[in-house]
């Protein structure tokens, strides 16, 4: 039979041989490199028997698809390890998750950080041993023998569907239910390490057993996995939630309610400061501010479709509107979980003309969504947030020069904060609403859209919302963490639900099309990041506190209340640390608060209208004229 390689080339083989034959007879080398394979695009063992006329690409540790390879496979030994420490433990779910993996359990045994070390002992033991991933596929009820003992796996087995191929995979004496692929055998696990514990509901679901979650990470060499180690401390020690509190910028407290962050005076300003910063860029780019409710009649929600398709993470409560005399009338309203609504109902609110397209509103408008409360993550994650939100209406032949647009604006705020980033465009999912000819035309719009802004762009097939095809943004933070933040998302639903329309340059009646788009995504989410880029030193234009002058005694005070008048004129953020304390104390109090500036005043600084200045991370800088230092800061402005 004739094999096909990605190359173009062909190869002839004996029918009936597996991947694992292709790569010997290619080279010793690459047989020895051999992870998988894949068979006309679908990953597969390397135990895969060919067809004539198959298209294979041999998988090795370089591949995009080997990281999850190896993090699956390791999840099966981490299992295999468990239930031999273990015996009576049921098993859940145990996929590759990004930078690792991780498998529930129901465990007979509460575990405890010590335990994983033991754990970790008996996975060296069958990675040693080289153990082969053997599959077997089974009928249904050979699969519900051979789980028997497995509750969660047997309520898997009755969910797939009839005509699903159920496969098992032994390692040693564990056996998994599972569709694969897998590495040969466990040797080709090369670096791995059990990071933490967590408790999970079964599927998600809080009304299900709570299972124990083991964590772990896995690499191809102990190098990568120390520089991987080494990256997860220093997430830890930028933590948004540890600094958010220490530098004053919010809190949470469960009084207030999960997911409910409260802004302290520091929080406050720097998000003021990036409404306003944002606010003169959107001015200038052709935006329209509006404001809208922050509740709705929930009839407004069912035209929408978010009460039908939304509803269970809606916020919905009853309001008495009976007239006087009248019998009393209960209207249902709900919290808004989003702000289209409300910029459909201002376009809807006079007759449009295409002269007045693109329409585009913005609004900074706080939203609130029922998370659960075992996702919600201090302000990554929160139940009550606020979108930097935006609704384009526009004509078909617009889209793409707003899109464009968009992408200036998404480059110019991720350049600012010193992001690289990435786009992914989503396609059409299998329930859709609106014409093949919209979709099309949609999703080639984004598409030209990037290539016009030369923004590279990767496909994520069947992953658009029902409504349309949509552009997510991507960005590498400091340490090399990837974020999700700017959505720009086509939609053909609220123009049809709402029937919006504009007339045409010949009067006739046409229904526009709409563009979300949120930048920051949320104002939370983005300031998180934002501290975790720069562990807490906020830069100098976005600080809170911009400048601390330290007077060296108190004779000095009522020069450093000058120099903070002085800066406050030109929109400084200063502080004055006239407490009586040590100079180098005040310093160390400056440098914890992760300010920017400070500014020691004595003697010689009076006497000269100078100020000696110390920078964040740069230290002393010397004496410098007052007014030279007031011009760095006026600079710096929103």
């Amino acid at each position: 039979m004739l094999i096909n390689l990605p190359d173009g080339s062909a190869r002839e083989l004996e029918d009936g041989v597996s991947a694992a034959t292709l790569a010997q007879s290619i080279g010793p080398g690459l047989a020895k490199a051999a992870l998988a394979a894949k068979v006309n695009g679908t990953l597969c063992d390397l135990g895969h028997t060919l067809a004539d006329g198959d298209t294979v690409e041999i998988v090795t540790a370089r591949s995009p698809e080997a990281l999850d390879l190896l993090r699956h496979s390791t999840a099966h030994v981490m299992a295999a390890a468990i239930q031999a420490l273990y015996p009576a433990t049921a098993f859940g779910i145990g996929p590759a998750i990004e930078d690792g993996f991780y498998y529930d359990i129901d465990c007979p045994v509460q575990l405890s950080p010590d335990d994983l070390a033991a754990i970790e002992a008996k996975m060296a033991q069958i990675i040693e041993a080289a153990i082969p991933f053997e599959r077997q596929d089974i009928s249904r009820g050979q699969a519900r023998a051979l789980f028997s003992d497995q509750p969660l796996k047997l309520e898997l087995i009755d969910e797939l569907p009839e005509s699903e191929v159920i496969s098992a995979y032994q390692l040693g004496s564990f056996c998994d239910l599972c569709r694969g692929p897998h590495l040969p055998n466990s040797s080709f696990v090369k670096a791995v390490k059990l990071t933490k514990l967590a408790g999970a509901y079964w599927r998600g679901d809080n009304t299900r057993p709570t299972l124990q979650r083991v964590y772990g990470s896995a690499w191809f060499s102990p190098a990568d996995l120390e520089a991987y180690l080494t990256r997860i401390q220093e997430a830890e020690k930028r933590d948004h939630r540890k600094l958010g509190r220490e530098l004053g910028i919010f809190m949470t407290d469960d009084r207030a309610g999960v997911g409910l962050p409260l802004y302290l005076p520091n929080g406050a300003r720097v998000i003021r400061l990036l409404q306003e910063w944002l606010r003169k860029d959107l001015y200038r780019a052709g935006y329209d501010e509006v404001i809208t409710p922050h509740i709705y009649n929930a009839d407004l929600w069912k035209q929408s479709g978010h009460y039908n398709f939304y509803h269970d993470n809606m916020y919905f409560f009853t309001i008495d509107e009976s007239a006087e005399k009248d019998q009393s009338k209960l209207a249902e309203y709900a919290v808004k979980p989003m702000n289209c609504p409300g910029h459909v109902l201002l376009y809807d609110c006079e007759l449009r003309s295409y002269r007045d397209l693109p329409l585009r509103f913005f609004e900074f408008g706080t939203v609130y969504r029922h998370e659960m409360s075992g996702v919600v993550h201090g302000l990554l994650r929160a139940r009550g947030f606020t979108q930097d939100d935006a609704h384009i209406f526009c004509m078909k032949s617009q889209v793409i020069d707003e899109v464009v647009a968009i992408l200036g604006l998404v480059d110019h705020i991720m350049g600012t904060f010193g992001f690289s980033y990435s786009a992914e465009i989503s396609t059409r999912p299998d329930k859709s609403i609106g014409s093949d000819e919209n979709w099309e035309y949609a999703t080639d719009s984004l598409m030209e859209a990037c290539r016009r802004f030369d923004l590279a762009f990767d496909i994520n097939e069947g992953d658009g919302a029902f409504y349309g095809p949509k552009i997510d943004i991507k960005v590498k933070d400091a340490i090399g963490r990837t974020w999700q933040l700017s959505t720009i998302q086509v939609d053909f639903n609220f123009p049809e639900r709402f029937n919006l329309t504009y007339r045409t340059a010949e009067n006739t009646s046409e229904q526009p099309w709409m563009l979300h788009r949120a930048i920051f995504g949320s104002l939370e989410r983005f300031l998180g990041i934002l501290i975790e880029h720069y562990a807490g030193a906020l830069p100098l234009w976005l600080a809170p506190v911009q400048v601390a002058v330290i007077p060296i005694a108190d004779r000095h005070l009522e020069y450093a209340a000058s120099v903070r008048r002085a800066l406050e004129s030109v929109g400084g953020r200063v502080t004055v640390y006239d407490q009586n304390e040590p100079m180098r104390s005040k310093i160390a109090k400056a440098q914890l608060a992760k300010t920017p500036y400070m500014l020691v005043v004595g003697d010689k600084e009076q006497a000269e209208q100078a100020v000696g200045v110390r920078e964040r991370t740069a230290g002393d800088q010397g004496m410098q004229p007052l007014a030279d230092f007031v011009r760095i800061i006026e600079a710096s402005g929103v």
